[in-house]
């Protein structure tokens, strides 16, 4: 079905925005050689106009923007909504607004837009395969414009397209929806906080085969778009993130690839992965089968399977995607997908939470799977210790052990010295029993560290590195879970370190209780006070 040309003409559109500028920044921009290929017109009080282009920006005039320029331009427009957008009716246009602290509007950001037909050739087929798929990629690089292609064509296919438009940005500002999506339709949302909302209502009254959404960004879009996937109806999204490896970190957003768990295997399945007890595993469908990562607007690299992708990354591996590029004598595969490579020992993810110089020591970088060759598996058994501490000092070591139940089942035995000088009966048992007994002189993780360092027969390592790697240990836990980690006590240098290394993965913190034992807590939500990173 053809488009109507003259409808959305680019000349036509660009007049309209030019229009709502005052006359000597209209007659500054009419004079620019290279109007066609203008980004966005940036007007801040007090400052030159600026024209900005794909590589470069220009100064439209020696006169600094005054608020009636302002107020010129925005007596022109629709109105600011909640998120302080307008645009012009009929238009792609969007104009956002800087507010002072009173509310005053001292800027705008007037952004062309443009309805730019063809951009999806490269993933026609994709598209039209009826799976849910999300569009990956940065700012301004052109996921709106794809987004808008892929609802015109799909609606073309007769299929029952409706698009969900939070700002307007994807069919136009005013009740008529802009030409460019052909004959899909549009809900708009009266505020950003409720676009969660009206997905779900898009699909239970106005039975879509299609739902097409821009930015998913919060964890009730998230969920929404999850409950629309499960009810059969294909998806097509955009999220911002460079990697498919971004959104998976991205405790937000993880979620639309299926989100990660840390699971706890048995000793056997352990031994058959040759893995640590602890790994992480995906733990539901991916909202998304398809994922696109957008490298640039002609260049494109597609994961087919989100779902096996998401394993084979949480494995340790390193999937390489299809990848697309668009030539001027057309589109072309230049890289198929191909078998999972060779695996890398630490993967990016756990990279990710560990602070430099970590795993500096050759012996804890070991991979897993020699670390089990070498060193037979290890239960100990703890008497007057917490098993908490035993286990979190098991994982920073990465060594092969994990907890008995019994102590006639284990391989040595963890007690306290204040406990093994009263001689106690259990003890004497055990003793009787040849079970090696490691008694350490306080209950913290530092201390057991430094007894299974004995066992295990590990070279020294420096007392900030621990605490550093149970910090690292413990962000990785609150950006997973959500939930509040207690630190072991440390002196005030390190306790500073610790709060930095928090502070540079976006987590709160803050430290409690008395001295010596005086300690780092981690979290991410408002349950507990921030009182900033004091030591």
């Amino acid at each position: 079905m053809a488009v109507n040309a003259e409808s959305v003409s680019p000349h036509w559109e660009l007049t309209r925005l030019l229009d709502i500028f005052p006359l000597p920044i209209r007659q500054a921009l009419l004079r620019l050689p290279d109007l066609d290929s203008l980004i966005e017109v940036v007007l801040d009080l007090g400052r030159p106009p600026e024209a900005r282009f794909p590589s470069d920006f220009t100064f439209l005039s020696e006169h600094k923007v005054s608020p009636e320029d302002l107020a010129h331009v925005a007596s022109r427009l629709s109105g600011f909504g909640t998120d302080n957008r307008a645009g012009i009716e009929q238009t792609l246009h969007r104009i956002s607004a800087i507010r002072n602290r009173s509310g005053k509007v001292v800027g705008l950001t007037c952004r062309v837009g443009r309805a730019v037909y063809g951009t999806i050739d490269i993933i026609l087929d994709v598209v039209r395969s009826g799976q849910s798929i999300c569009l990956l990629g940065p700012p301004g690089i052109g996921k709106t414009t794809m987004l808008r292609e892929c609802a015109r064509v799909l609606a073309e296919d007769r299929k029952r397209v409706v698009i969900v438009d939070t700002s307007n940005e994807i069919a136009g500002d005013g009740d008529v929806p802009h030409a460019g999506i052909g004959h899909a339709r549009r809900m708009q949302v009266p505020q950003a906080s409720l676009q969660h909302n009206v997905m779900v209502e898009a699909v239970e009254n106005h039975m879509p085969e299609v739902i097409v959404i821009d930015e998913i960004g919060t964890a009730a879009e998230a969920e929404a778009a999850r409950t629309i996937a499960e009810r059969g109806v294909q998806l097509i999204g955009t999220a911002h993130g460079r990697t498919l490896e971004n959104i998976l970190m991205n405790p937000t957003l993880s979620d639309l690839v299926g989100g990660i768990s840390s699971v706890t295997l048995s000793d056997e399945e352990a031994r058959r992965r040759g893995t640590r007890k602890s790994v992480l595993e995906r733990k539901a469908p991916p909202t998304f089968a398809v994922l696109i990562e957008i490298n640039d607007r002609n260049r494109l690299s597609i994961y087919r399977n989100v779902g096996e992708t998401v394993d084979a990354l949480l494995r340790g591996y390193h999937p390489q995607p299809e990848v697309r590029q668009r030539f001027s004598g057309g589109v072309q595969v230049v890289q198929e997908a191909e078998p999972l490579p060779a695996k890398r020992p630490v993967t990016a993810l756990v990279r990710a939470f560990e602070p430099e110089g970590m795993l500096a020591s050759a012996t804890l970088a070991l991979d897993a799977e020699e670390r089990d060759e070498r060193d037979p598996h290890v239960f100990i058994f703890p008497y007057g210790v917490s098993r908490n501490k035993i286990e979190r000092a098991v994982s920073n070591l990465a060594v092969n052990a994990s907890i008995a139940r019994k102590w006639d089942d284990a391989d040595l035995v963890l007690t306290l010295k204040s406990l093994e000088r009263k001689e106690s009966e259990k003890l004497k048992s055990i003793a009787a029993g040849n079970v090696p007994i490691y008694s350490i002189r306080t209950n913290t993780t530092s201390q057991i560290i430094h007894a299974l360092k004995d066992v295990f027969n590990l070279p020294s390592i420096d007392a900030e590195e621990i605490a550093l790697r149970e910090a690292g240990e413990a962000i990785y836990q609150v950006l997973l879970e959500n939930k509040t980690v207690e630190l072991s006590p440390q002196t005030s240098y390190v306790r500073r370190m610790q709060h930095q290394l928090a502070e540079q993965h976006r987590v709160m913190s803050r430290s409690t209780g008395m001295e010596p034992n005086r300690r780092v807590l981690f979290f991410r939500n408002n349950d507990l006070p921030y009182t900033g990173a004091s030591a």
